[in-house]
C-alpha cells in the first residue's frame, strides 16, 4: 500500500525585530513587495525581488550594501538577489519547512507561505521565528495525498523514500546528499523531484481536498 503523505500549509505573519536591508528598502513602499525564493543554503538566501517601479532604487541600494553577495537585474521589474538571511528563511529551512508561492515583505512585516510535512516541524518554525520577531499564524491547511495524488511514479518514489528515510524528521535522519546517493540521482535532481512533487500536491490540495482551519493567532495547542 502506498504511504499517505500528510502535509501542512501555513500562512505565517511575521514582524521582523532585526535590522534588515529589505526592511529599509520597503519601509516607504506603498503595499507589500513579493519575493520568490530560489534557494537557501549555507546561511545565504537567493530570491527574486518583484521590485516593479522601484527597481532602479532597489538595485542601487542593494549593490551598495557590503553584505549583499550578488544583484542581477532580470528585467525592468525584477531583481535576482543573493544575501545573508536575516534569520527567517534559515529558521524555516533548518526546521525542514519549505517556502511556497509568493511571499511578501513590507518594512518590518513579512508574510510567508510555509509547507511542512509534520506538525512538529511547523511548531519548531514558529518557535524559532519567535526568538527574533513576533509571529501570527494565519491560515492553516491540512491535507493528505494518497494513491490518487497527482504525482508521477518517480515523484512518488522520491517523496516516499524521503519520508521513509527520515528526511523530514527532526533531527533529520539523512542528508540531502545521502538521500540523493541512495536514490542514485544528483542532489539537484533530488531537489527538482521534491519541488515538483510538493507543487503538484499543493495544487491538487488547494483545488479540492484541503481542510481550512481559519485565521487565528498562534497558540501551542494549535499544532499539538
Amino acid at each position: 500500500m502506498a504511504q499517505v503523505a500528510r502535509m501542512f500549509l501555513a500562512t505565517v505573519h511575521f514582524t521582523q525585530h532585526r535590522d534588515c536591508i529589505l526592511r529599509r528598502l520597503t519601509a516607504d513602499v506603498d503595499g507589500p513587495v513579493p519575493i520568490e525564493i530560489e534557494e537557501v543554503q549555507n546561511g545565504l538566501v537567493t530570491f527574486v525581488l518583484r521590485s516593479g517601479r522601484h527597481t532602479d532604487t532597489f538595485q542601487s541600494e542593494l549593490e551598495a550594501a557590503d553584505h549583499v553577495e550578488h544583484v542581477k537585474r532580470l528585467d525592468d521589474g525584477n531583481l535576482l538577489v543573493t544575501k545573508p538571511s536575516c534569520g527567517a528563511y534559515s529558521a524555516i529551512y533548518r526546521n525542514h519547512g519549505t517556502l511556497r508561492r509568493s511571499n511578501t515583505v513590507s518594512g518590518r512585516q513579512r508574510e510567508y507561505n510555509v509547507l511542512a510535512f509534520r506538525r512538529e516541524d511547523l511548531k519548531a518554525i514558529i518557535d524559532d521565528l519567535g526568538t527574533f520577531g513576533t509571529v501570527t499564524l494565519g491560515k492553516l491547511e491540512e491535507f493528505r495525498a494518497g494513491a490518487d495524488s497527482p504525482l508521477t511514479d518517480r515523484q512518488r518514489e522520491v517523496v516516499t523514500e524521503a519520508l521513509a528515510r527520515g528526511y523530514y524528521d527532526w533531527p533529520r535522519e539523512i542528508t540531502n546528499e545521502g538521500l540523493a546517493e541512495e536514490l542514485g540521482i544528483s542532489r539537484a535532481t533530488l531537489h527538482e523531484h521534491l519541488r515538483k512533487a510538493e507543487h503538484a500536491l499543493l495544487s491538487a490540495a488547494l483545488a479540492d481536498g484541503h481542510e481550512r482551519t481559519g485565521e487565528r493567532r498562534f497558540e501551542r495547542t494549535d499544532l499539538e
